[in-house]
Formats: C-alpha cells, sequence, structure tokens
C-alpha cells in the first residue's frame, strides 16, 4: 500500500484542475477581505507609503511562489511546506514548518469569523457596533457552513469558490475603474508614495512590511491541494503566482485611492468603517454596500481556504505519524480528511467565541491588528524555510542558466532572507499578544517535535528531494508524476515521491 494512501484511506485524486487551482489560489488571498483587514493597520503603520510597502514585499513574496512552484513540481503531497522542508532541510524543521501552517491558518480563520459576521450586519444596515455577541454567532455560522462545505468535498468546494471568488473580482474590479476615473481629489497622485521618501525610520518599513505579508498570504493553498490536482501539479505553480499579482493590483489600487479620495486621517479615524466612506464617495449610495458585499464574500472565501490549508497540512502529519495519526484518517465517501477538519473547526469556534466574549473587544480592530502581526511571523518562518529548502534542493542546477540562477536561486534566495530580516526585526517592535501567538503558537510544537522522533522513525529516515531523481519517476508518465494504476503520485513500483 502507498503512503499516499495509508490506513485511512487516500484523497480524491484528480478532483481539481488547474482553473481550479487558480481560483483556489485568488480565494485564498482574499482581495476584498485583505482590503478590508490589512489597510486600516497597514495605513496607521506607513501612512501615505502604503504603496510602497505593498510594491517592496510583493517582489520577495513571488520569489517564494516561484520557490512553491519548483518544490510542488518534484513533490505534489498535501503537507507541502512540512514535507518539502522535513526531506531537504532538516525533520524538526519540516515539523515546525508544518505547525506553523497549521497555527497561523487556525488563528487566521477564528479572527476572521467575526468579521465575516459584522460584515453580514453592515450589508443588512446594522453596524457591528453594540452587536458583537450577534456578529460572532453571524460569523460562527458562516464558519460553519464553509467548514461542512470543506468536508463535503474539494469538487464542492471549488464549485463554491469559483462563484464567490469570480463575484467578488467583478464587483473590485469595478469599483477600481471607477475610482480611477473619479474627480474631485483631496490630494493628487504621487511618485513618491512608491519611494523611501515617507518613512520616517526603519521601523516604520519593518511595521508595514510584517502587515504586507500577511497581505500577501493564502495563495499557497494550492500547494496543500497537490494530491487533489489532475497531475499532481498544482496549476504548474501558476495559481500562486497569479493570486499574489492579483491581490498585490487591487490593494494597490484601494491604497491609492485612499491617499487620492478621501485621505489616510478617514481611515485612521474610521478603521472599522472606512470602505463604506470611500464606496460612497466613489459611487454616492451604493458604494459602499457594494463594497461590503464584496469583502462579505471575501471573507467567507478565505475562511474555507484557511481551512483546507489547516487541515491538510495536519492531515498530511497524521499519516506520518508525526502527530497522532488518527489526523490521517480519509472520510470513506467524501474523501476528506474529516478527523483533522473537525479537531480544527472545534479549536476555530471555540477561539471565536471567547474572543467575542473579550471585555473591550466590541469593534474588534486591536484585536484582529494583532492577529495580523502574530500570524505574520508565522507565515515569514514558514515562507522563509521553504525558499531555502527550493534553493538547496535545486542547487546542482542553479549554474545550468541564467533563468534557474535567477528563478530558481536568486529570486527565492532573496526572499528568503527578506522574511527572516522581517521575523528578526519585528521580535523587538511587537506587543506581548502579537508575540504570544506567532512565537508562543511556534513555541507549543516543540514538544510534539521531540515526541515525532520516537513516533514517526519513517519521517526522520527522510529520502532527500531530487529533481534529477523526480525526472526518472515522471518520464514513463508523460512527465504527470502519476502512476496511471494507482491515481497516487507514485512511480510503477509504488515508491512515493513523497515516501521519507
Amino acid at each position: 500500500m502507498s503512503k499516499h494512501s495509508g490506513a485511512g484511506g487516500s484523497l480524491r485524486a484528480g478532483a481539481l484542475g488547474t482553473f481550479d487551482s487558480v481560483v483556489m489560489a485568488v480565494a485564498g488571498c482574499g482581495p476584498a477581505h485583505t482590503i478590508a483587514a490589512t489597510l486600516p493597520a497597514l495605513i496607521a503603520a506607513v501612512g501615505v507609503a502604503g504603496p510602497a510597502v505593498l510594491l517592496y514585499c510583493a517582489l520577495p513574496v513571488l520569489g517564494i511562489a516561484l520557490a512553491f512552484r519548483h518544490l510542488g513540481r518534484l513533490d505534489p503531497g498535501a503537507g507541502a511546506a512540512y514535507t518539502w522542508v522535513g526531506r531537504s532541510l532538516h525533520p524538526f524543521l519540516g515539523f515546525l514548518s508544518g505547525w506553523a501552517v497549521i497555527v497561523s491558518a487556525t488563528v487566521f480563520t477564528a479572527s476572521t469569523a467575526r468579521p465575516a459576521g459584522a460584515a453580514t450586519l453592515s450589508l443588512f444596515g446594522t453596524g457591528p457596533a453594540g452587536h458583537t455577541v450577534l456578529a460572532t454567532a453571524v460569523g460562527a455560522g458562516w464558519f460553519l457552513l464553509m467548514a461542512g462545505v470543506v468536508m463535503y468535498g474539494v469538487r464542492t468546494s471549488a464549485r463554491v469558490q469559483s462563484v464567490i471568488t469570480g463575484v467578488q473580482l467583478v464587483l473590485l474590479v469595478a469599483f477600481a475603474v471607477a475610482a480611477l476615473s473619479r474627480d474631485g481629489n483631496v490630494a493628487d497622485f504621487s511618485a513618491s508614495w512608491f519611494g523611501f521618501s515617507h518613512f520616517d525610520g526603519q521601523h516604520q518599513f519593518v511595521s508595514g512590511a510584517l502587515i504586507a505579508v500577511f497581505a500577501f498570504r493564502g495563495w499557497d493553498v494550492t500547494a496543500n491541494l497537490g494530491e487533489e490536482t489532475r497531475g499532481g501539479r498544482p496549476g504548474s505553480g501558476l495559481g500562486g503566482v497569479i493570486g499574489i499579482v492579483t491581490c498585490f493590483a487591487l490593494l494597490v489600487v484601494f491604497t491609492l485611492s485612499v491617499n487620492i479620495l478621501v485621505g489616510t486621517d478617514v481611515v485612521r479615524q474610521n478603521p472599522d468603517s472606512f470602505l463604506t466612506v470611500l464606496g460612497d464617495a466613489v459611487l454616492p449610495g451604493l458604494g459602499g454596500r457594494l463594497l461590503v458585499l464584496a469583502v462579505l464574500l471575501s471573507t467567507v472565501a478565505t475562511l474555507e481556504t484557511a481551512l483546507i490549508q489547516a487541515t491538510r497540512t495536519l492531515f498530511a502529519m497524521g499519516r506520518d505519524r508525526t502527530l497522532h495519526p488518527s489526523f490521517g484518517r480519509v472520510h470513506p465517501r467524501w474523501r476528506t480528511p474529516w478527523t483533522a477538519t473537525l479537531v480544527v473547526a472545534g479549536v476555530v469556534l471555540a477561539c471565536t467565541v471567547a474572543a467575542g466574549a473579550v471585555p473591550g473587544s466590541g469593534s474588534g480592530t486591536l484585536l484582529l491588528a494583532d492577529a495580523v502581526s502574530g500570524t505574520g511571523l508565522l507565515i515569514c518562518f514558514h515562507y522563509g524555510l521553504t525558499a531555502f529548502c527550493a534553493v538547496a534542493v535545486h542547487r546542482r542546477e542553479l549554474f545550468s542558466s541564467v533563468r534557474n540562477l535567477l528563478l530558481i536561486g536568486l529570486w527565492p534566495l532573496g526572499g528568503g532572507l527578506f522574511m527572516v530580516w522581517i521575523l528578526v526585526r519585528s521580535v523587538t517592535e511587537l506587543n506581548g499578544l502579537a508575540l504570544g501567538i506567532g512565537l508562543g503558537g511556534l513555541g507549543l510544537g516543540v514538544l510534539p517535535m521531540l515526541r515525532s522522533r520516537r513516533r514517526a522513525p519513517a519521517y526522520h529516515r527522510r529520502v532527500p528531494l531530487d529533481p534529477e531523481r523526480a525526472r526518472a519517476v515522471d518520464a514513463p508518465y508523460g512527465g504527470t508524476g502519476l502512476d496511471p494504476a494507482s491515481g497516487n503520485g507514485c512511480a510503477g513500483n509504488g515508491e512515493l515521491l513523497t515516501d521519507f
């Protein structure tokens, strides 16, 4: 029996196509939700220099996406970074990388559920102020609905995302076009917003960069769906790149719109409702409502993709027995990791209710800002490790061509070093709650990491990733990486590319 099958069954191979993978990447980025959740914090940190931070962070994150692209071609397993780093750098680092993905996705989902409820109330004319319990209950309802979709099957998840993401993008693009053609500005466009002249110091850029890194997260969900994507290659890595570029373009347009149409002070004074103000400035009487609808759809979409990312990583770790093997169980009919989904859903629901009950968290703005910063630390950690992993795996091929040196070597390496720099600098500048979410959440994985050596000896006797070996396995099956007899990512003799 192949390791991908395991005692609990296998995921549904070939359920997704390239288009589904791209949709999942864009949905994972959640452009409208990201605008609503990060622009207030970004503007509070860097003011009118938001476009500069977004630009200079998008470039290294694209390097990380290239690393995911090349590693996903070698090993399209559900564990993604957990598997790649464990096989190429060290099993303990691989475990912590997977743990960081689980914690960051879980924290993100828990911090996103109540804003989904608040957006729903705003859409129907009821502001979230003074309705914390109701917003929490509605948000929990949205999350449970998405958890049911994830449990039911990845095909259903992809269909739902296609509709939600399509409507969201139509609304955002239409608004962006209207904003760019609008007269009556409070400020004229300035190219200096893309430069460094508006930063008071290096610490200000670091604060903004950590927020921007969070803004560009989520596209890597496609890597966790590699086993369920036809050909085992999630969109040939294009999904992540398209997701980042789409999110970057929309974020920059909306940041420029704020600077030009309403000013940054409006966002500082109204962090929870600035989109309504901006929307009404572009399309009076209708724009605010349309933007709230886009945010609601985007938030619901990211609830689903974050849950998929957490559960697929937890499933892979359970299958390898680095965590309890029950997490590696697959539903016999739906072919989804039902145990992992139930556990993550339970934790998220408990955290959502607890956060809604915290006194003084009515607006949730401060709590969300700390969750963004703490999650950003975890994202920097696992993105950086993945970038270094890609360079290490392909080290023998880097100097075979200029293209390889740039796209497999220098760009991913630069992205990884950028993540390490942001991680180190941010530790000295964040408050206790943000550090507790980030470093504390990562620290909780140390004990199970140490126990994994006894529980999962096969994981620690890893077979390093080897591009030449992968190409040799691909050759008999037309470069798909799949054994047509079994439908799994293995060679004809049953040897899996993701076996340790």
